[in-house]
């Protein structure tokens, strides 16, 4: 039982570090409930949330010249 305990730990300390602050950045962005009722409508308002949600990194990534678009293809940015 402690190999799982320790094992829960480890996967809940990277959740932590990397889902969870999406969540709050969402939160942030003025998302606060869903619109929508029923799994299947709550899922794909989720899913537009979430591709807002990307789209603002890949816009803000281009912006700080972190990658550039070439041929339609997002390229990193030598340091």
């Amino acid at each position: 039982d402690k190999m799982k305990l320790e094992e829960s730990k480890e996967i809940y300390g990277l959740r932590k570090t990397i889902v969870e602050p999406v969540f709050g950045q969402i939160k942030n962005g003025g998302f606060r409930k869903f619109s929508l009722r029923g799994v299947e409508k709550v899922a794909g308002e989720f899913s537009l949330v979430c591709a807002v949600h990307n789209i603002k990194k890949i816009i803000r990534a281009i912006k700080n010249e972190l990658v550039s678009v070439l041929d339609g293809k997002m390229v990193p940015q030598a340091a």
